[in-house]
């Protein structure tokens, strides 16, 4: 298998997940996480030779896409704010007051991940697309047990800021 076979395989097995991983650092605006997808794999593809496998390659990609949305948001100090079309999941005609609700539920939920601290942010992130927590800790450089907690804690509060809104 050559080089752009090998690449293209990479990309068709974690495009989506990490699309949904930047959606999440970009409130759902989909136009920004689709520029840092792009940017992921760039790097993915440049920096190709540098993957040692002293990692998994999962981790190796994971970890790029969290660095360079932080990098991005970082740099530029975007504000970004919740685009309500990504999030709202079907036509108006059809809605009915559980499907409201839900969706308010997850604007609500996105607007409390915006909360919190970059890490905190990257990790619960990360747990929301079902990437095992061994990769997780991986990838952010933490160890299983206190990645554990740590995701516990943010779990209690996300459940307070969005129950309470704070």
């Amino acid at each position: 298998m050559n080089r752009e076979q090998e690449f293209t395989g990479i990309y068709n097995s974690y495009a989506s997940k990490v699309h949904r991983l930047c959606l999440g650092y970009a409130s759902g605006n989909n136009e920004l996480a689709k520029e840092w997808l792009q940017e992921t794999f760039i790097k993915v593809w440049k920096h190709s030779n540098s993957f040692k496998g002293k990692s998994s390659i999962d981790t190796w990609i994971y970890r790029i896409a969290v660095n360079v949305c932080l990098g991005d948001l970082r740099k530029s100090k975007k504000n970004v704010t919740i685009n309500e079309d990504v999030l709202t999941t079907s036509s108006a005609d059809d809605t009915d007051d559980a499907t409201v609700e839900t969706e308010k539920n997850i604007k609500k939920m996105y607007q409390c991940i915006d909360q919190l601290n970059e890490q905190n942010r990257a990790l619960i992130l990360l747990e929301l697309e079902n990437i095992p927590q061994a990769t997780i800790a991986d990838t952010v450089g933490l160890a299983h047990g206190t990645l554990r907690t740590r995701l516990s804690r943010i779990r209690k509060s996300l459940l307070k800021c969005i129950t309470n809104g704070k």
